[in-house]
């Protein structure tokens, strides 16, 4: 496996239950930081369209709820869950992480050091930063939360992974 891939790492469902990023090997992925009580809630509709949009291909979406920001998400477990089902949630949401500082979950800390994912340094400065990861587990790109998850420059660039040759 590839040091410098997102697959090494083990996350948490908001069950609980650990699962490998390794799961997800062989699909595009578009990784964001979510929040139910900020100003960019609204992209969870966003982000639902975007997987739609992309049915039936080796696309994904995995949110990672953090409260890293002005303390934007006060819910814990079953209630992100629920909450990110109100608003037409079709992807896989995980347990509340850190994404910035000491003391950040190590995907990332991963995202934010050119070093470990020989790609770029990129530390979310606020929720809804989004991290688009290839077929083969290398990140490729981010935005910033003000682009839309359903904006023609991110899927542009999910249908040219998606059709780049492994």
């Amino acid at each position: 496996m590839d040091s410098k891939s997102i697959y090494q790492f083990d996350v948490q469902k908001l069950d609980g239950e650990e699962i490998s990023l390794e799961g997800y090997k062989d699909k595009v992925l578009l990784i964001v930081n979510t929040a139910s009580q900020c100003g960019f809630t609204p992209q969870l509709k966003d982000l639902a369209a975007l997987k739609n949009a992309f049915t039936g291909r080796d696309f994904e979406i995995l949110a990672f709820p953090s409260n890293d920001f002005g303390g934007q998400e006060p819910l814990d477990g079953e209630a992100i869950g629920a909450f990110c089902e109100s608003y037409g949630s079709n992807f896989p949401v995980f347990d509340k992480i850190r994404v910035r500082g000491p003391y950040a979950h190590p995907l990332y800390k991963f995202f934010a050091d050119k070093k470990q994912n020989g790609k770029l340094n990129s530390v979310p400065r606020w929720n809804f930063h989004k991290f688009l990861i290839d077929k083969t587990g290398l990140i490729t790109d981010f935005y910033f939360p003000f682009t839309k998850p359903t904006s023609s420059k991110i899927r542009k660039k999910i249908e040219r992974l998606l059709t780049a040759k492994t």
